[in-house]
């Protein structure tokens, strides 16, 4: 069992023709280009979530402002 190669083992040792060259570079660039918009489209919903809670502080603080200034000169 320990002479045995695995599959792996044999492929990476045979010669790779232009055509599977050429195949293993553009599921490479694809596999890249896929991370990238992976990574873009985690970066815009971190930046939509960081809007939308700066949003909600906004309100939060400034509603009770608001609303005991207009209260407190009405009475």
């Amino acid at each position: 069992m320990a002479g045995k190669q695995t599959k792996g083992k044999q492929s990476s040792k045979q010669k790779l023709t232009p055509k599977q060259k050429e195949m293993r570079a553009q599921a490479a660039a694809e596999r890249a280009r896929r991370e990238k918009e992976a990574s873009e489209h985690k970066q815009r919903i971190r930046q939509i979530f960081t809007v939308v809670v700066c949003v909600i502080l906004v309100l939060a603080l400034g509603i009770p402002t608001i609303a005991l200034s207009v209260l407190g000169t009405g009475a």
